[in-house]
């Protein structure tokens, strides 16, 4: 299957599946698992980026393929997302 980084670009983020956008932040996988066959197994063990976004490091890197690189893109994007919506939520109660 080729890298989702393509579809992204032709057709926009909106239209990748939770685990397209993982597998971009994977980027590369390990001897006999694919970027999207690490990022399929976090989406079913954790059930969601919610799921994901809870957990430690070192569990995370419990998953086979994760080492503290790719554990540390993800969790970076987590955090990025969970400070766009404390923006978001501050501005909501500003206007309250």
């Amino acid at each position: 299957t080729p890298h989702p980084g393509g579809k992204l670009l032709r057709q926009g983020p909106e239209t990748l599946t939770d685990t397209e956008l993982l597998a971009i932040l994977i980027s590369s996988g390990t001897r006999g698992r694919s970027a999207e066959k690490i990022a399929k197994d976090l989406v079913a063990k954790f059930q969601s980026f919610r799921g994901i976004s809870e957990q430690s490091a070192e569990k995370l890197m419990r998953v086979k393929g994760l080492k503290e690189v790719k554990v540390c893109r993800i969790a970076a994007a987590f955090e990025i997302a969970r400070r766009i919506v404390d923006d978001i939520l501050g501005e909501l109660k500003e206007d309250e």
